[in-house]
C-alpha cells in the first residue's frame, strides 16, 4: 500500500473528497458597533443568536510528553514559557467568574494536562466552586499513577486519547510512548471512580482507518465509550487535507453493519454536547461520533476555552481571542473579567466556516488552544 501522508499508511486507501451539503453561512470577522452596544449585562451568557454558554474548557499547559501527527509536530516544538502560563489562583478565579455567569461544567485541557506539576491542586479548587461536573481529557501515560489523587480532589471523570490498539501503530501515530499504560490507565481510571472513562480516536485515511470496528469492539467488549472526532484542520504540521478525513457517516454505517446501533437521545448537559451518541441496539455498550468537519454542531455550541497563556476563546476555531492574563496580572475586578466573558460570548460568529471557502486555519494548533 502507498505510504500515507502522515506516517507509513496500514489502513484503507485515501477516500474521495468528502462533499459539503449544508447551506453556506455568511461569516463576518466581528459584530459592528451597534451589535455590541446590544450586548447584555445580566442574565445568562447568550450569544447574538440565542446560545447560552454552559461549558468552559481550561488548559493549563501547551506542553505534551506525546508527539501526536494530528497535533504536534515531531522535533523544534516550542512552548510557552512558565511566567507567561496562568497560575493555579488566576486559573481558578477565571472558573469562579465564569460559575457566577452560569457555567456548569468545567474540563481540564492541554497540551497534557497530567504533566502540569500539582494539577490535582486545581482540581481541588475547581470542585469546590460547585460545578456539575468537572472532567479531564488526557493522553493516559501519567493517569494511572495519579488516577487516586484526582479521585480525591472531586474529578468526575476522564477522557483518554488512544487513536490504535496495535502497538506498533500506535507508537508511530504518538511518536512517543507505548499502548500498554495508556490502557492500563483507563483500568486504574475505573477502579478510583472515574467513570465512565470515555475514550477519544481521530481516524485518519491510510493511517487508523481500518480500526474503526476494532474500536467498536473494545467499546463492547470494556463498556467504555469510544468517541470518533473527525480530524479537523488543527494539527500543527498542516497535513490537515480532507480527503483524510473519515466522516462521521462512514464510520456509523461500517459499525452497523456489524453491529447495528440506535441514537441515543440527548438530555441534561448532553443537549449540548458535540457527540452523536449510539448504543448497540443489543445493549453492549456505546460509541458517539464527533462530526466537526461534516456535520458542524455550531448551532447548539455552548463551549468558552481559555488557553494556558489566558487567551478567551469563543471558538475552537477562532482568530480572534481576549487577553484575560492582562486583566489578572493588572488589578482587573471581577466585574471587569465577567465583562471580557460576556463580550466573548456576544462577539461568537455563528459557525466556524470549516466547510466555506473563504475558511482560513487558526494560527494556534489544538495543543496551543486546548483540547
Amino acid at each position: 500500500m502507498t505510504p500515507g501522508p502522515l506516517l507509513a499508511a496500514t489502513g484503507s486507501p485515501p477516500a474521495a473528497p468528502i462533499a459539503d451539503t449544508r447551506v453556506p453561512v455568511v461569516i463576518r470577522s466581528r459584530p459592528d458597533r451597534s451589535v455590541i452596544d446590544a450586548m447584555p449585562t445580566a442574565g445568562p451568557l447568550i450569544d447574538r443568536f440565542g446560545r447560552i454558554h454552559r461549558d468552559l474548557r481550561i488548559s493549563v499547559t501547551d506542553r505534551c510528553n506525546l508527539r501526536c501527527v494530528h497535533c504536534l509536530p515531531d522535533e523544534d516544538v516550542r512552548f510557552l514559557p512558565r511566567g507567561e502560563l496562568l497560575d493555579y489562583r488566576e486559573l481558578t478565579r477565571v472558573a469562579e467568574i465564569a460559575h457566577r455567569l452560569g457555567v456548569v461544567s468545567v474540563r481540564v485541557t492541554g497540551g497534557e494536562p497530567l504533566i502540569r506539576r500539582g494539577i490535582a491542586k486545581l482540581v481541588a479548587s475547581l470542585s469546590a466552586i460547585g460545578f456539575e461536573d468537572v472532567s479531564l481529557t488526557t493522553n493516559g501515560t501519567e493517569l494511572a499513577r495519579l488516577a487516586p489523587e484526582l479521585a480525591a480532589a472531586g474529578l468526575h471523570r476522564v477522557n483518554v486519547s488512544c487513536d490504535s490498539l496495535q502497538d506498533d501503530r500506535f507508537a508511530r501515530i504518538r511518536r512517543r510512548g507505548e499502548l500498554s499504560p495508556v490502557l492500563a490507565s483507563m483500568d486504574a481510571a475505573e477502579s478510583a471512580g472515574l467513570s465512565p472513562v470515555k475514550v477519544n480516536v481521530v481516524p485518519i485515511v491510510g493511517v487508523n482507518d481500518d480500526e474503526v470496528e476494532s474500536f467498536a469492539e473494545f467499546a463492547r467488549s470494556t463498556g467504555r465509550p469510544v468517541r470518533f472526532i473527525e480530524f479537523m484542520p488543527l494539527d500543527a504540521d498542516g497535513a490537515w487535507r480532507r480527503d483524510l478525513v473519515v466522516p462521521a457517516d462512514e464510520i456509523l454505517a461500517r459499525i452497523h453493519a456489524r453491529w447495528p446501533l440506535e441514537a441515543m437521545p440527548a438530555s441534561g448537559l448532553d443537549a449540548s454536547q458535540p457527540v452523536e451518541r449510539y448504543r448497540f441496539v443489543d445493549g453492549n455498550g456505546e460509541i458517539g461520533v464527533i462530526a466537526s468537519v461534516t456535520r458542524p454542531f455550531c448551532g447548539t455550541c455552548d463551549r468558552l476555552r481559555v488557553t494556558a497563556d489566558g487567551s478567551l476563546r469563543n471558538c475552537l476555531f477562532a482568530h480572534d481571542e481576549l487577553s484575560m492574563r492582562k486583566v489578572l496580572r493588572e488589578g482587573g475586578t471581577e466585574d471587569d473579567l465577567a465583562l471580557m466573558i460576556r463580550r466573548a460570548v456576544w462577539a461568537k460568529l455563528p459557525g466556524h466556516g470549516i466547510n466555506d471557502a473563504t475558511f482560513l486555519r487558526p494560527e494556534r494548533s489544538m495543543s496551543m488552544i486546548g483540547g
